[in-house]
Parts: C-alpha cells; structure tokens; sequence
C-alpha cells in the first residue's frame, strides 16, 4: 500500500478484515476437533475469499484514481479531454472473476485510452496474466481437457476449450523475440557445442496441412472404410522440426566402446562413457519451415560462441535437405562446422543389408552387423560399401527387393563416407558424440509425450503454442520468459500511459 493515504484504507478491506476473522475464530474454537486434511480443504476453499482482497483493492484504486487536468494523449499522439467516470470492465482472476472500475479519455474518431488499465497492466482480453500463466503450464503438461480440470480445481473458474487454447497461443507470442535477446551460457574454450535438427509428423486438422499434402489427402480413396489397408497412409500429418544446440566436454572413446554395449561380455566398467550434453537448448515449430528451424539454431550457437573459438559439431540423420540447409548457414555465417552422421542411423542401413545376406531371424547377421560397425568406425566406410555390393552382385536368389535394400545401402555409405560425414575415428579420437540421443529425446518430449495423445488433431496456431511451451519448460526458462512476456504485453496494449493523479 506504499504510496497510497492511510485514511480511506480502514474502511476499504473492511469486508475482507470480516472474513479473516470469522475464519480466525472458526478455527480458534475450543471444540474444533477437524483433521489435517479437513482443514486443508477449508482453508483451500476459504482462500479464494481472497478474490474480496483484490476487489477491494481495485475498488480503493478506483476511488483515489483523479482526472488528469488537461486530459490525456493516446499512442496515436491525439489528445483526449473528455473525461467519463465509472467505465468498468471485468477481469477473471485465478481468485475469481472481479471488475475494474476506471476513469476512461475520449476524443472523436478515436479510440478510448484508460490510464489506469496501463498502470495495472491489464491484458486485452478478459482473462488476467495469473489465470493466462496457469493455463500456459497446465496445457503444455497434458490434454487440454485435463487442463481445463486443473484449473476448476486450483481456481474455481470454468475455462472453454477454445478459450484454453486462445490463451496458450497469446502465452507463448513472444517465443522467439524471448531467445533473440535472452543471453546463453557461456562454454568454455574447450567444450564442444553440438548443434542437431530432427522433424516428427503431427496430426493436424485438414486446414493445418500443408499443399501437397491436403491435396493427398483430397485425392486419396480408402479400400476400407473403418481400417487403413496395407500401405495406405492418413495423410493428415504435417511435420514439425525440433532443433537444439548442446555444450559437452570431450571423452576419447573407441569402436571397442561404443560395440561393446552390446556385448554380454565386456562389464559397465570397461565402457568409457559417452559425452555428456550439458545447457541443452531446444526449439521447435510447426510453422516455420526446417531451414527456419536451422537458422534459429545457429542463432542459439553463434550467442554461446560470437567468435567461433570452439568446436562446432553438427550431428544429423543423414538427410539430404538438411545437409545442405546446414551446409549454407555454415557458408553464410563463416563458420567451420563438422558434419557427423548419427551411428544408429548407418546401422539400420547395415540391418537393411544383412537381411539381403542372411535367412530372416539368423544370429549370424548380428554378428555380420557387428563386424561391419567395426570397420565403419574404424575409417573404413568404403571398404565396407564395396563388399556388400561385391557379395550381392554374385547372389542370384535375391528378390528385387533385397537388391534395391542393399543398392540403397552402397550409395548410402559411399555418399557419406566421400563427403566425409562418416569420419568416426576423428570423432572418437577427439571425444565428441556419433548418436543423436538428445535430438531424438528431444522429439519424444516435445512432440510425442504431448501432441500424440490419441485422438489429438491440432491446428496451427494450438500446435504452435504448445510446442514453444513445451520448449520453454524444457529449456528452464519459463520464469524467466513470462518476466519477459509482461513486459512485452505492457508495451503492445499500452504504448502509453499517464501518470494517475491520487487523492491528497
């Protein structure tokens, strides 16, 4: 109450001092004989009669709130000198739903500012930034059925679903502007930062689809009506790319340790662990196309190393685009980035390979699976390349689909490796990573822990949303963020206000 006369407030909270008391002496009696959990739910319950709290508190603002002589000039630089007294507005809270009362300026053709909606920061929209905040986090967490639950629960206030998903996209408007100006942790000179971009398929409504594939989806005639057939897609996915950058300090490691977790004869302590990923940086988006995501990503490393000191690792799946999106940021931005191929991924091509070689079942394609992994992470991707196409060019009992498995294989591996993304004895040797885990969990978390829940279908702006969130969450940095979006919200709903005449 700092600031405001004494001698109007004794009377101000006088219904609220009530209520406390009662309180007071319901639980002071002497035959008060409740449980623990007893009186948590009262207190639970009576605690929302904080809401006469704040009514109280903005019918006292209301009252001391004084015309401003001369009237008051709005963002659009047009002065307002007619005054009207007593415009209200209501404000659902997460202590219930109370109403402002204000003194509001006007001036022909334009519109109504209200000097105290600026000091209080009132958001454009009725719901307060308390009840916006609680919707942000429950909706990230789970469905938003279960958040409209958990917000009844917590605050008595009945949120619609379409209201629910409103505020989680007005939440999260400032994601990006957030990571422009937010400063990154500092590495040093001697870790290594990882930079890593995935994508996933989100079922989206059909106006959420890309082009090509809701003109697919238009297309496409189902056999059956209640099942999809063998090979039949939905069609109904639009893929959304998840990028994060990562700090590790190296760990040498060998081939022997990276094959020897799968061997039931080498013990945990033999293995010398893999690099562990610290300050982990996740984005993700619907909207934004992949190279976009990329470039957000070089964004985050080139914040956590201005002048490229360190050691910039990019570590990916393999995809063509993609090597060329990172590729061009590389060029544009003058940096020297190391372009490794995730080592799970080259194994499922030797997988593909071996069921060419070996009966379906056979333990000895494990074991050829094994000795080929070998050889790659010892350098010798090529020599690996020219036996599997050696040895499949002297089989004529392949079926042309095993020709075309172990064809794609060849190529795989002699792109790659003449492009030099399969230098694994580099990587190991120096102690940097050759598995997209993080990436990969980071996909899982995002996208699949929320957006696959079953029967989900989301539209843009909803999947959008929650995906930052979710992001945010992630990163650790949501408090920090919504300290940020206040700010935000006070300069998009009120460039300007003036200061408020209070009572003598």
């Amino acid at each position: 109450m700092a600031g405001y006369a004494n001698h109007d407030v004794a009377g101000a909270f006088e219904s609220s001092r009530a209520v406390f008391e009662s309180i007071i002496t319901e639980l002071g009696a002497a035959d008060c004989g409740i449980t623990h959990s007893e009186l948590e739910e009262l207190l639970t319950e009576r605690s929302r009669t904080l809401m006469r709290l704040l009514q109280e508190h903005l019918d006292l603002r209301s009252v001391r709130e004084h015309p401003v002589p001369g009237g008051v000039t709005g963002p659009d630089g047009i002065q307002r000198t007619r005054l009207e007294q007593g415009r209200r507005r209501g404000l659902a809270t997460v202590f219930g739903e109370v109403t402002v009362t204000r003194l509001a300026y006007r001036a022909p053709s334009a519109s109504t500012v209200h000097p105290a909606d600026g000091v209080l920061n009132l958001p454009a929209e009725k719901h307060s930034h308390g009840l916006r905040r609680l919707a942000a986090l429950e909706a990230a967490r789970g469905s938003f059925g279960d958040a409209q639950a958990a917000i009844s629960r917590a605050t008595g206030q009945e949120v619609g679903k379409r209201q629910l998903q409103q505020l989680a996209a007005r939440a999260a408007a400032d994601f990006e502007a957030f990571y422009e100006t937010r400063r990154s942790p500092a590495g040093t000179s001697g870790d290594v930062l990882v930079l890593s971009a995935d994508g996933k398929g989100i079922v989206m409504h059909p106006e959420a689809l890309r082009e090509a594939t809701r003109k697919k989806a238009a297309e496409s005639v189902r056999k059956l009506g209640t099942r999809l057939s063998k090979g039949e897609k939905r069609n109904r996915t639009r893929m959304a790319e998840v990028g994060n950058v990562y700090d590790i300090t190296p760990a040498a490691r060998t081939a022997a340790d990276i094959l020897a977790r799968t061997s039931e004869t080498t013990s945990a302590e033999e293995i010398t662990p893999a690099p562990v990923a610290r300050n982990k940086w996740l984005t993700a988006s619907v909207t934004t196309n992949a190279a976009g995501v990329l470039t957000a990503v070089f964004d985050e490393a080139t914040r956590r190393d201005p002048t490229h000191q360190r050691q910039w690792i990019a570590l990916v799946d393999g995809n063509n685009d993609q090597l060329r999106r990172i590729r061009t940021e590389a060029r544009t931005r003058e940096v020297k980035v190391t372009i490794l191929i995730d080592v799970i991924h080259v194994l499922e091509y030797l997988w593909k390979a071996a069921w060419c070689l070996h009966d379906e079942g056979d333990p000895a394609a494990e074991t050829w699976v094994g000795e080929q992994a070998r050889r790659i992470l010892d350098g010798h991707a090529l020599d690996v390349a020219a036996t599997i196409d050696t040895t499949t060019g002297t089989r004529d009992d392949l079926t042309p689909t095993q020709r075309k498995n172990a064809a794609a294989t060849v190529t795989y591996l002699t792109r790659k490796a003449q492009a030099g993304y399969l230098d694994y004895p580099t990587a190991l040797t120096q102690g940097w990573p050759i598995a997209t885990g993080v990436i990969e969990g980071a996909c899982r978390h995002l996208i699949a822990d929320r957006m696959d829940i079953t029967g989900a279908r989301w539209k843009l702006p909803s999947a959008e949303a929650i995906l930052q969130l979710r992001a945010l969450h992630a990163n650790g940095d949501f408090n920090d963020y919504w300290t940020y979006h206040l700010t935000q919200e006070q300069q998009r709903n009120h460039p300007t206000h003036n200061a408020i005449p209070q009572a003598a």
